[in-house]
């Protein structure tokens, strides 16, 4: 979709093609643009076609470049779909600046641009080409940093859940959240890049405002990669805690596996030593059944109460270890009361 806008009394407007003033400042806002569309821009304004193919590149990175008669910028901006796999990433934008005309193209709608066009941004000058792109870098700054704080706040939600019971759903939840991350990561180290290059080369002039205004855009930026790079960090180590929580796991029950395995390797050996074509040591003696029974019987009784009194021992330890506890600070609560007591002599 293309929409056409201009500044009026400091608000933006959409225009009508047919109504453009030429006279002033216009913007074009391309956005989820279809292949039509992107020729008709490229055909009105005459567009190199390989820089239209860049910046419907979703791995395209932040880059300046100059064109016939027009600067090129790309910039990556943060996007949130809940539908998607995963729900956090970055897609490029497309500025070209060319006379009296900037145009922006997108592949799918982004919430930056969405701000200026319902005049959600203040002290925008569509007049001053420079500060209106470093507004949109700004714009995604503070977009990358509300991100980042949904992104610790569901982490730690699914934390919590995981912590009651680990399912694969939640694991790959973290799994897409990390993976935002490194996008976010990636992403604001190369419009970082963009910002060094746009104070350093002559293709785009600043005046003294607009340097301050960088200035502080650069720290915003410094601050998104800071929190991205820890909530990465805290991430990674909690995806590896829960691993060895697993696996740890996963050896209890292993051990419990392999400790009935060998309890029933005892009968299995009898039984397949003493096969059809032998005769059974007690076959004569009536009632022999009975007697094999009661054996193994009496050999189960025996394990299952050695191991009751284990447990029992160590509840009783636990219970002794929980009155020691409790007679200490019995013993702190009167010490201090009597101090207590005496301060209330001194007085």
């Amino acid at each position: 979709m293309i929409t056409y806008w201009q500044q009026i009394d400091g608000q933006f407007s959409k225009t009508k093609k047919d109504d453009i003033n030429e006279k002033q400042p216009l913007w074009v806002d391309a956005r989820s643009v279809t292949r039509d569309e992107t020729n008709l821009i490229q055909q009105t304004y005459n567009i190199d076609q390989d820089h239209i193919l860049d910046m419907l590149d979703p791995d395209e990175l932040s880059r300046m470049e100059e064109g016939d008669d027009y600067i090129l910028l790309i910039l990556r901006v943060p996007v949130y779909d809940p539908s998607a796999e995963t729900p956090y990433f970055t897609v490029p934008i497309g500025i070209i600046i060319k006379k009296n005309t900037i145009i922006t193209i997108c592949w799918t709608d982004c919430e930056a641009l969405k701000d200026f066009g319902a005049n959600r941004i203040k002290n925008v000058k569509l007049s001053d080409f420079p500060s209106f792109v470093v507004q949109i870098m700004n714009r995604a700054n503070l977009n990358f940093l509300r991100y980042l704080k949904e992104i610790n706040r569901r982490s730690t939600s699914i934390q919590n859940e995981m912590r009651m019971e680990i399912e694969n759903q939640e694991i790959m939840q973290m799994l897409g959240l990390e993976k935002s991350l490194v996008y976010f990561t990636t992403s604001l180290k190369s419009n970082s890049l963009l910002l060094q290059k746009m104070k350093t080369t002559r293709l785009i002039k600043f005046d003294d405002e607009d340097i301050d205004f960088v200035e502080g855009v650069a720290i915003d930026n410094k601050q998104a990669i800071e929190m991205a790079d820890t909530y990465s960090n805290i991430l990674f180590g909690v995806m590896d805690a829960f691993s060895s929580v697993t696996s740890n796991n996963l050896n209890v029950v292993m051990k419990k596996l392999a400790i009935i395995n060998l309890v029933m390797m005892a009968p299995t050996f009898v039984t397949s030593f003493f096969g059809m074509n032998f005769k059974l040591p007690f076959d004569q003696m009536p009632g022999y059944w009975g007697v094999i029974m009661a054996t193994v019987l009496c050999f189960i009784s025996v394990i299952l109460s050695y191991g009751l009194l284990n447990i029992n021992s160590e509840k009783i330890k636990k219970i002794r270890n929980a009155k020691k506890v409790t007679r200490s600070q019995k013993k702190k609560i009167k010490s201090e009361v009597k101090k207590i007591k005496k301060q209330e002599k001194n007085i």
